[in-house]
């Protein structure tokens, strides 16, 4: 499995544009969850599902580490040569993403009572959110399991069967949403009932693709990779030990967006349906820039693999010059499309005023949260686990000091925290640079 490509502009472009496309995907889910609702003009329902949202990526994506710890490790493996371990690392991963969704669903009702208990949304909103919650933990299984198989496809630069993962699973996540919603009436709850689904056809196709990729099915692979190898305790404690930085270092930023619903929920429906729905262009830059960060991810840590600085650092430079780029693109085109798109989001007045209101704090996101989103990448590929705790965990606690102190201001000091705590991730991080080229000379 190991194959070095070029690393040029047009090789780098050639990897990311699949995944740009699979993670443009991705938001235009929830924004297809956010129209089916906001269409309705019930901003309470709306508001439900924002809220059911923030509570679900909570819990779900506390196991993020299953896609970004697998990205690392696979192509660190990779790098070196390895292919035993490659799939080794991919069996792992599977077994322990599903035997984790499955606790989550055993455990659903006391997780969604005490996420419900600790938020500040009405009796009415949690009620709809109550009901989108219960449809999400149904695909909690599969939804983890396939974490884990796309950070291993992304690990190996498959990007394009990534691609066709990740469009099968979107695509049938919006087919079911509309018929749900729209033509069951099933409100909230066949909003997260047809994400569930969608996660178990996505999970179905994963395995297929895997098979393709090593050349055997799930069950020849574990026959073919030798048990030792499996069970290898070092190896395992090194997984457990990137992939424990990793989860603290998204619970933190878990908390960090939670929070953030949270303070809307806190001044009102309105204020909660409308951040929501500016969401939405925070996540179409997040996940389409992530596409620079993840080839980062593959490209620097198959370089730190093969221990070979000169191609880390052109890895770096050449990824960022995307992304800045990117980000520039995404500032100006919210600035002058955002407007129209709001109103195609939701129908509710109030909402619509006060998403207008604060639209130039979504659109500025791309440009300061870009920095912070490669060094996730960079790190997330060198497997510095320890660097994107400490950094996550800090830019979190100033973040709450931030907004307590920016209360007065009701929702522009809301966006004044959130905003400010891309540039508080971005610093923390960059003071771990020179320790990561030290320890690349070094060998650590």
């Amino acid at each position: 499995m190991n194959s070095p490509r070029p690393l040029t502009r047009a090789s780098v472009f050639a990897q990311a544009w699949p995944i740009m496309l699979g993670q443009a995907s991705v938001p235009l889910v929830g924004i297809v969850d956010t129209a089916v609702i906001g269409r309705t003009g019930d901003a309470v329902a709306l508001a439900g599902v924002a809220l059911g949202a923030v509570v679900i990526n909570l819990v779900f994506w506390t196991f993020g580490f299953l896609r970004m710890g697998m990205t690392g490790l696979t192509a660190q493996a990779n790098g070196s040569g390895d292919p035993r371990e490659v799939e080794a690392l991919l069996l792992r991963a599977l077994g322990i993403g599903f035997a984790l969704g499955l606790a989550i669903l055993a455990l659903s009702v006391p997780i969604a009572n005490a996420a419900f208990a600790i938020m500040s949304g009405s009796e009415a909103v949690t009620g709809e959110a109550g009901g989108y919650v219960e449809g999400r933990f149904y695909g909690a299984p599969a939804a983890l399991a396939v974490y884990a198989m796309n950070g291993w496809l992304l690990g190996l630069g498959r990007t394009r069967e990534a691609l066709v993962l990740q469009i099968a699973m979107n695509i049938a996540n919006i087919a079911l949403d509309i018929w749900l919603v729209w033509g069951l009436d099933m409100g909230a709850y066949g909003v997260g009932l047809g994400t569930a689904c969608a996660e178990w056809i996505a999970l179905g196709l994963g395995l297929l693709i895997v098979g393709r990729v090593t050349g055997a099915n799930v069950f020849a692979l574990a026959r073919r990779v030798p048990r030792a190898l499996l069970l290898d305790r070092q190896r395992l404690l090194r997984l457990f030990a990137v992939n424990r930085d990793i989860m603290i270092r998204t619970i933190a930023l878990l908390i960090l967006f939670a929070w953030f619903a949270n303070a809307g929920a806190r001044i009102g429906a309105d204020a909660l349906a409308a951040n929501h729905v500016l969401l939405q262009f925070v996540n179409v830059a997040a996940f389409i820039l992530d596409a620079f960060a993840f080839t980062a991810e593959e490209r620097v840590g198959q370089a730190y693999g093969a221990r070979n600085r000169q191609r880390l650092l052109r890895a770096i430079r050449l990824t960022g010059e995307f992304a800045l780029a990117a980000g520039i693109v995404f500032a100006l085109a919210f600035l002058l499309l955002g407007g129209p798109i709001i109103d195609l989001l939701t129908t509710d007045a109030d909402v619509r005023d006060m998403a207008r209101t604060f639209l130039p704090f979504a659109a500025l996101v791309p440009l300061i949260g870009m920095p912070s989103w490669m060094l996730d990448g960079i790190f997330i590929g060198t497997t510095r686990g320890r660097a994107l705790r400490n950094a996550g965990v800090a830019a979190t606690i100033l973040y709450i000091a931030l907004d307590l102190a920016l209360r007065p201001f009701d929702n522009w000091g809301v966006w004044i925290a959130i905003t400010a705590s891309y540039l508080l991730r971005a610093g923390g991080l960059a003071l771990y640079l020179p320790r990561l080229l030290r320890d690349l000379e070094t060998g650590k």
